[in-house]
């Protein structure tokens, strides 16, 4: 496979798979807002809006590639009322989709727009990450109910 079409294999992946996430953190954002949990809902749902927005990038440079960007489907993904159980999750796929874009990241090292594009896409995730571990950290050291009345 020529490496254009790797590039927009991989582009193609997280236009569905970030798309999914979108969807499901914006999902999560209602539930956390009707428990309540105000800071919680507005985190996700602007990260929802973010995600959206790399989906818009690598859909464009997919087209600009010459490739064709399909709209395929998607995994169903869980949801979760509890919030330290969906922290926990999401940082799973922190740390999945990490792994993965390194190599799509180290794939398009010399496509400059491409490598951009997934080079501050992985800066973005890994800050999710880094943010998902630190409030489990900060649970661990206030306790649940201190840390759930942060959420209101």
């Amino acid at each position: 496979m020529a490496q254009n079409e790797k590039i927009i294999a991989g582009l193609q992946a997280i236009v569905t798979g970030l798309s999914q996430q979108a969807d499901g953190h914006a999902i999560q954002s209602r539930i956390f807002a009707n428990e309540g949990l105000t800071k919680l809902a507005e985190k996700y749902a602007e990260h929802a809006v973010e995600e959206r927005g790399y989906v818009e990038k690598c859909t464009d440079r997919i087209l600009d590639l010459g490739g064709e960007v399909k709209l395929e489907a998607k995994q169903s993904a869980p949801t979760y009322k509890n919030p330290v159980d969906w922290i926990r999750y999401d940082l799973q796929v922190s740390i999945d989709g990490l792994a993965w874009l390194k190599t799509l990241v180290e794939e398009a090292r010399e496509d400059y727009t491409t490598f951009d594009i997934l080079k501050e896409y992985y800066q973005d995730e890994e800050e999710d990450l880094y943010w998902a571990q630190g409030q489990l950290e900060l649970i661990e050291c206030i306790g649940l109910q201190n840390w759930l009345i942060r959420q209101l």
